[in-house]
Protein backbone atom coordinates (compact mmCIF):
# COMPACT_ATOMS: atom_id res chain seq x y z
CA UNK A 1 0.00 0.00 0.00
CA UNK A 2 1.54 3.32 -0.66
CA UNK A 3 0.03 5.91 1.84
CA UNK A 4 -0.92 9.08 0.49
CA UNK A 5 1.27 8.95 -2.30
CA UNK A 6 4.12 9.00 0.30
CA UNK A 7 7.18 7.03 -0.21
CA UNK A 8 7.06 3.65 -0.80
CA UNK A 9 10.07 1.10 -0.83
CA UNK A 10 10.08 -2.57 -1.73
CA UNK A 11 9.89 -5.83 0.62
CA UNK A 12 12.50 -7.63 -0.83
CA UNK A 13 15.51 -8.36 1.74
CA UNK A 14 13.54 -7.19 4.72
CA UNK A 15 11.82 -9.32 7.41
CA UNK A 16 9.11 -8.29 10.06
CA UNK A 17 7.22 -10.42 12.95
CA UNK A 18 4.36 -10.42 14.81
CA UNK A 19 4.87 -9.56 18.71
CA UNK A 20 2.37 -9.74 20.89
CA UNK A 21 4.31 -7.87 23.94
CA UNK A 22 2.91 -4.90 24.78
CA UNK A 23 5.96 -2.55 24.83
CA UNK A 24 9.00 -2.28 22.97
CA UNK A 25 12.00 -4.70 24.44
CA UNK A 26 14.77 -3.05 25.54
CA UNK A 27 17.85 -2.52 23.06
CA UNK A 28 20.95 -4.11 24.50
CA UNK A 29 24.64 -3.91 22.50
CA UNK A 30 27.19 -5.86 23.15
CA UNK A 31 30.54 -5.08 22.16
CA UNK A 32 32.82 -8.16 22.83
CA UNK A 33 35.40 -9.69 20.30
CA UNK A 34 35.41 -13.00 22.31
CA UNK A 35 33.20 -15.17 19.92
CA UNK A 36 32.67 -17.51 22.31
CA UNK A 37 31.96 -14.77 25.44
CA UNK A 38 29.24 -13.16 22.54
CA UNK A 39 27.69 -16.61 21.36
CA UNK A 40 26.77 -17.33 24.99
CA UNK A 41 25.64 -13.72 26.42
CA UNK A 42 23.74 -12.78 22.92
CA UNK A 43 21.72 -16.31 23.30
CA UNK A 44 21.15 -15.76 26.77
CA UNK A 45 19.72 -12.07 26.94
CA UNK A 46 17.85 -13.15 23.71
CA UNK A 47 16.06 -15.77 25.61
CA UNK A 48 15.09 -13.01 28.30
CA UNK A 49 13.45 -11.20 25.99
CA UNK A 50 16.05 -8.23 25.02
CA UNK A 51 16.63 -7.41 21.72
CA UNK A 52 20.19 -7.47 22.03
CA UNK A 53 22.92 -6.89 19.28
CA UNK A 54 26.97 -7.33 18.65
CA UNK A 55 29.56 -5.74 17.23
CA UNK A 56 33.03 -7.17 17.72
CA UNK A 57 35.15 -4.78 16.95
CA UNK A 58 35.59 -0.86 18.83
CA UNK A 59 35.34 1.08 15.81
CA UNK A 60 31.80 -0.76 14.84
CA UNK A 61 30.64 -1.20 18.23
CA UNK A 62 31.65 3.05 18.67
CA UNK A 63 29.38 3.47 15.74
CA UNK A 64 26.51 1.52 16.25
CA UNK A 65 26.27 2.53 20.21
CA UNK A 66 25.63 6.57 18.30
CA UNK A 67 23.29 5.21 15.79
CA UNK A 68 21.35 2.27 17.12
CA UNK A 69 19.31 4.24 20.04
CA UNK A 70 20.12 1.42 22.59
CA UNK A 71 18.96 1.29 25.83
CA UNK A 72 21.73 -0.42 27.41
CA UNK A 73 25.58 -0.99 26.68
CA UNK A 74 27.68 -4.08 27.26
CA UNK A 75 31.17 -2.96 26.37
CA UNK A 76 34.76 -4.93 26.90
CA UNK A 77 37.64 -3.00 27.54
CA UNK A 78 40.39 -4.68 25.68
CA UNK A 79 38.84 -4.53 21.94
CA UNK A 80 41.07 -4.29 18.59
CA UNK A 81 41.12 -1.08 16.43
CA UNK A 82 39.56 1.25 19.57
CA UNK A 83 39.53 0.06 23.02
CA UNK A 84 36.37 0.35 25.71
CA UNK A 85 37.82 2.62 27.69
CA UNK A 86 38.01 5.41 24.82
CA UNK A 87 34.36 4.45 23.10
CA UNK A 88 32.95 5.23 27.01
CA UNK A 89 34.89 8.53 26.95
CA UNK A 90 33.69 9.85 23.56
CA UNK A 91 30.13 8.70 24.17
CA UNK A 92 29.60 10.39 27.63
CA UNK A 93 31.40 13.78 26.15
CA UNK A 94 29.13 13.41 23.08
CA UNK A 95 25.97 13.76 25.80
CA UNK A 96 24.98 9.99 25.54
CA UNK A 97 23.74 8.75 28.83
CA UNK A 98 22.50 4.80 28.43
CA UNK A 99 23.85 2.78 30.94
CA UNK A 100 27.22 1.01 30.36
CA UNK A 101 27.88 -2.08 32.02
CA UNK A 102 31.83 -2.96 31.74
CA UNK A 103 33.07 -6.53 31.34
CA UNK A 104 36.85 -7.09 31.42
CA UNK A 105 39.01 -9.80 32.36
CA UNK A 106 41.05 -6.55 33.75
CA UNK A 107 40.21 -6.79 37.43
CA UNK A 108 42.39 -4.54 39.70
CA UNK A 109 40.98 -1.97 41.90
CA UNK A 110 42.83 0.79 39.58
CA UNK A 111 41.16 -0.72 36.40
CA UNK A 112 37.78 -0.73 37.99
CA UNK A 113 37.55 2.47 39.15
CA UNK A 114 38.75 3.93 35.59
CA UNK A 115 36.38 2.02 34.05
CA UNK A 116 33.56 3.62 36.68
CA UNK A 117 35.24 7.29 36.28
CA UNK A 118 35.54 7.23 32.62
CA UNK A 119 31.46 6.75 32.45
CA UNK A 120 30.60 3.30 33.01
CA UNK A 121 27.83 2.44 35.19
CA UNK A 122 29.08 -0.65 36.66
CA UNK A 123 31.97 -3.27 36.08
CA UNK A 124 31.92 -7.08 35.57
CA UNK A 125 34.99 -8.98 36.11
CA UNK A 126 35.79 -12.17 33.64
CA UNK A 127 34.96 -14.85 34.00
CA UNK A 128 31.63 -14.15 34.69
CA UNK A 129 28.11 -15.90 35.71
CA UNK A 130 26.14 -15.58 33.06
CA UNK A 131 22.56 -14.83 35.52
CA UNK A 132 24.62 -12.74 37.22
CA UNK A 133 25.49 -10.32 33.74
CA UNK A 134 21.73 -10.66 33.36
CA UNK A 135 21.25 -9.34 36.84
CA UNK A 136 23.25 -6.61 36.43
CA UNK A 137 21.22 -5.38 33.13
CA UNK A 138 18.38 -5.60 35.14
CA UNK A 139 19.15 -3.26 37.72
CA UNK A 140 20.61 -0.78 35.34
CA UNK A 141 17.71 -0.72 33.22
CA UNK A 142 15.45 0.04 36.63
CA UNK A 143 17.06 3.48 36.78
CA UNK A 144 14.81 6.39 36.92
CA UNK A 145 14.11 7.20 33.43
CA UNK A 146 15.72 10.66 34.04
CA UNK A 147 19.44 10.11 34.04
CA UNK A 148 19.13 8.20 30.76
CA UNK A 149 19.05 10.13 27.40
CA UNK A 150 16.72 12.52 26.75
CA UNK A 151 16.65 13.18 23.11
CA UNK A 152 16.42 10.55 20.76
CA UNK A 153 18.29 11.07 17.16
CA UNK A 154 18.43 9.59 13.64
CA UNK A 155 19.80 11.94 11.33
CA UNK A 156 18.92 15.21 11.62
CA UNK A 157 15.48 14.25 13.07
CA UNK A 158 15.59 14.98 17.29
CA UNK A 159 12.81 14.17 19.76
CA UNK A 160 13.02 15.75 22.78
CA UNK A 161 11.61 13.72 25.44
CA UNK A 162 11.47 16.76 28.34
CA UNK A 163 9.84 19.28 25.86
CA UNK A 164 7.84 16.79 23.63
CA UNK A 165 8.63 18.38 20.41
CA UNK A 166 11.01 17.25 17.57
CA UNK A 167 13.42 19.08 15.71
CA UNK A 168 14.36 18.58 11.99
CA UNK A 169 17.60 20.76 10.98
CA UNK A 170 16.47 23.86 12.16
CA UNK A 171 12.68 23.31 12.01
CA UNK A 172 10.28 22.92 15.00
CA UNK A 173 7.55 20.48 14.61
CA UNK A 174 4.99 20.70 17.58
CA UNK A 175 3.33 16.94 18.31
CA UNK A 176 -0.26 15.67 19.11
CA UNK A 177 0.07 13.42 22.40
CA UNK A 178 -0.54 10.65 19.64
CA UNK A 179 1.92 11.58 17.23
CA UNK A 180 4.80 11.91 20.00
CA UNK A 181 3.95 8.51 21.21
CA UNK A 182 4.34 7.29 17.39
CA UNK A 183 7.39 9.27 16.50
CA UNK A 184 9.26 8.32 19.66
CA UNK A 185 8.44 3.99 18.90
CA UNK A 186 9.67 4.78 15.79
CA UNK A 187 12.78 6.51 17.11
CA UNK A 188 13.53 3.92 19.07
CA UNK A 189 13.72 1.50 16.29
CA UNK A 190 15.40 3.04 13.12
CA UNK A 191 15.83 1.16 10.12
CA UNK A 192 13.09 -1.77 11.64
CA UNK A 193 10.09 -2.31 9.38
CA UNK A 194 7.02 -1.77 12.13
CA UNK A 195 3.95 -3.57 10.73
CA UNK A 196 0.45 -2.24 11.13
CA UNK A 197 -0.25 -4.86 13.83
CA UNK A 198 2.80 -4.00 15.92
CA UNK A 199 2.28 -0.15 15.79
CA UNK A 200 -2.09 -0.75 17.33
CA UNK A 201 -0.26 -3.30 20.01
CA UNK A 202 3.06 -0.89 20.87
CA UNK A 203 1.34 2.45 20.73
CA UNK A 204 -2.44 2.02 20.69
CA UNK A 205 -2.77 -0.53 22.83
CA UNK A 206 -5.65 -2.79 21.25
CA UNK A 207 -5.49 -6.62 22.38
CA UNK A 208 -7.15 -7.46 19.45
CA UNK A 209 -6.60 -6.47 15.67
CA UNK A 210 -9.69 -4.68 14.16
CA UNK A 211 -10.69 -3.24 10.61
CA UNK A 212 -9.31 0.14 11.11
CA UNK A 213 -7.27 2.54 9.38
CA UNK A 214 -5.94 4.34 12.41
CA UNK A 215 -2.65 3.60 11.35
CA UNK A 216 -2.42 4.83 8.06
CA UNK A 217 -4.15 7.83 9.29
CA UNK A 218 -1.57 9.11 11.79
CA UNK A 219 1.83 8.00 10.20
CA UNK A 220 0.19 10.51 7.21
CA UNK A 221 -0.14 12.84 9.46
CA UNK A 222 3.46 12.61 11.11
CA UNK A 223 5.08 11.70 7.86
CA UNK A 224 3.52 14.99 6.76
CA UNK A 225 4.83 17.27 9.48
CA UNK A 226 8.47 15.67 9.71
CA UNK A 227 9.23 15.45 5.89
CA UNK A 228 9.07 18.82 4.89
CA UNK A 229 9.26 20.08 1.81
CA UNK A 230 12.88 19.88 0.07
CA UNK A 231 13.72 17.72 2.78
CA UNK A 232 14.47 13.89 1.58
CA UNK A 233 11.62 11.71 3.09
CA UNK A 234 12.71 9.28 6.36
CA UNK A 235 9.19 7.99 6.98
CA UNK A 236 8.82 5.27 4.19
CA UNK A 237 5.83 2.86 3.51
CA UNK A 238 7.39 -1.21 3.09
CA UNK A 239 4.99 -2.54 0.62
CA UNK A 240 2.12 -5.09 1.84
CA UNK A 241 4.38 -5.05 5.42
CA UNK A 242 4.13 -1.36 7.12
CA UNK A 243 6.50 1.20 7.70
CA UNK A 244 9.61 2.12 8.67
CA UNK A 245 11.96 5.17 9.70
CA UNK A 246 15.19 5.60 8.14
CA UNK A 247 18.20 8.32 7.79
CA UNK A 248 18.32 9.77 4.12
CA UNK A 249 21.29 8.07 2.51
Amino acid sequence: MNLENGPEIPNAGIHASERSTASPRARILLIEDDVEIADEVLNDLADRAYEISHAATGLLGAKEARQGHYDLLIVDLMLPECDGLSIIRDLRRDGFRMPVLVVSALGAVNDRVRGLKIGGDDYLIKPFALPELAARVDALLRRPVEIRATILRVGDLELDLIERIARRGRRTIELSKSEFKLLDYFMRQPDRVLTRNMLLEDVWHYRFMPQTNLVDVHVGHLRRKIDGQNEPPMLLSVRGMGFVLREPK
